[in-house]
């Protein structure tokens, strides 16, 4: 058996013992007729994403699954499974492409009969399965990927959903943020994954800059492939420039081998790097990374996240059973996954019934509903997109204890970096951000 089965059987049973849930790769009429809610959940479990991203959002739902199966999560969610039934579910590795997640997508809508899939990291990933998603009629939710391009004027969803939230809010935080606590900055570098997050990423940030720190100019961009690894050549080229600010949407072992070797060759002594998704590996930095270093958690996820009774209840189930606490990607698939809940239990059907797509997607249409990061509204993008504030703070470690925090942490509402329902980020960007309400 080669690694990559092993490492998607070890999942597929730790799931089941340590969530109980039951994980089954059946017949399509056992799915039919079991009156379970099943559920396929999607995220890395192999390769340089699986282990800062996939295996916390995978023990995300672990410990929502069963907490909510035994009906033991705060209100208003204490109640059993989803509208009465148990939810079951299957997990999918995401690795692989595009072309081999819509196939896996089929396969969990057609063969598997799941209810709804929650999953995808990757904006490749969700760009690829959204359109077949709607070709299916199947309820999908995404809980992570951040493209911009994900909802558009030639794009009206039906079943497609996103509780994370579009990328364009990450960058025009992080330039917000800059405005706060580094605006004498002149010069602005960049370094970004060479596809659809990151090119948008880039664009959305440089934009809002050019709005809000006019004098600070960007003397250099670099865009490396994805899931390289090794970006000497990418450091010099930044380090020649001198910049004051290094802004990145690296995600996962990129964005930690990155900070790594930056920091080991000096890069990071005199300019601050900007990492809009660097909460990911809070605890992992320690002293390899600089005091000082500007992280993001992709919206109030993981650190950043209210202290609200929620958040309590899953930061303490997830602490004991993974001894850590979770990270944003964790916060977001939880977030995803209550969504869900609401939505279900909200298309007034039967009690212990399960509802079918289009009665889920009816009531998850600009639904309101509470989560580990508060209040979430959906939206924007017709009732599919998710609102919320984001936040971001500055990485200190303690030598005593050995232990990375957040500190200096301001947030912004969702008023004052999304854009208003039907306008694309970037224009809005450019036009000044017409109507962002900012305290």
């Amino acid at each position: 058996m080669n690694n990559y089965k092993k490492n998607i059987l070890k999942h597929r049973l730790t799931l089941a013992i340590t969530a109980g849930v039951a994980l089954s790769m059946g017949s399509s009429a056992m799915a039919a007729e079991n009156g379970k809610f099943r559920i396929g959940v999607v995220t890395f479990l192999s390769g340089p994403a699986a282990g800062p991203f996939g295996e916390p959002s995978a023990n995300a739902a672990k410990v929502l699954v069963e907490g909510l199966n035994q009906g033991k999560l705060p209100a208003p969610y204490n109640t059993i499974g989803i509208n009465g039934a148990e939810i079951e579910v299957v997990i999918i590795d995401e690795a692989g492409g595009a072309a081999k997640q819509v196939e896996e997508f089929r396969n969990l809508v057609q063969r598997q009969k799941v209810d709804a899939v929650v999953g995808y990291i990757s904006s490749g990933d969700c760009l690829a399965v959204a359109p077949v998603a709607e070709e299916l009629g199947a309820m999908t939710v995404f809980y992570d990927c951040g493209t911009s391009q994900l909802f558009n004027e030639d794009k009206t969803p039906q079943f497609v959903f996103r509780t994370g939230l579009d990328a364009a809010v990450d960058n025009i935080g992080a330039a917000r943020y800059l405005t706060k606590t580094r605006p004498d900055a002149q010069k602005v570098a960049g370094i970004q994954q060479n596809y659809a997050f990151g090119q948008d990423s880039w664009k959305d940030f440089t934009h809002s800059m050019e709005q809000l720190m006019p004098k600070a100019k960007v003397v250099e961009s670099q865009m490396p492939k994805v899931f390289q690894g090794q970006y000497g050549a990418e450091i010099s080229a930044l380090s020649v420039k001198r910049p004051d600010i290094i802004h990145s949407s690296f995600w996962g072992g990129d964005m930690e081998a990155l900070v790594l070797q930056a920091n080991a060759r000096g890069l990071l002594e005199d300019a601050t790097a900007v990492l809009t998704c660097g909460e990911s590996a809070l605890d992992r930095y320690k002293d390899q990374a600089p005091n000082g270093m500007v992280i993001g958690g992709r919206g109030p996820f993981g650190a950043f996240a209210p202290d609200n009774e929620l958040n309590r209840w899953f930061k303490d189930k997830y602490q004991t059973a993974y001894n850590t606490a979770p990270t944003y990607p964790a916060s977001k698939m939880a977030q995803a996954i209550l969504g869900l809940k609401h939505a279900a239990e909200n298309a007034k059907v039967e009690q212990g019934k399960i509802p079918a797509p289009q009665e889920i997607a009816k009531a998850f249409k600009g639904a309101t509903f509470e989560s580990v990061s508060g209040t979430v509204q959906m939206a924007r993008a017709g009732g599919h997109q998710a609102m919320q504030g984001i936040s971001y703070g500055e990485y200190q470690f303690d030598k005593a204890s050995k232990t990375g925090s957040v500190q200096n942490v301001i947030a912004f509402s969702g008023e004052c970096v999304t854009p208003p329902d039907g306008t694309p980020a970037l224009e809005w960007i450019k036009a000044g951000f017409p109507g962002a309400q900012c305290n």
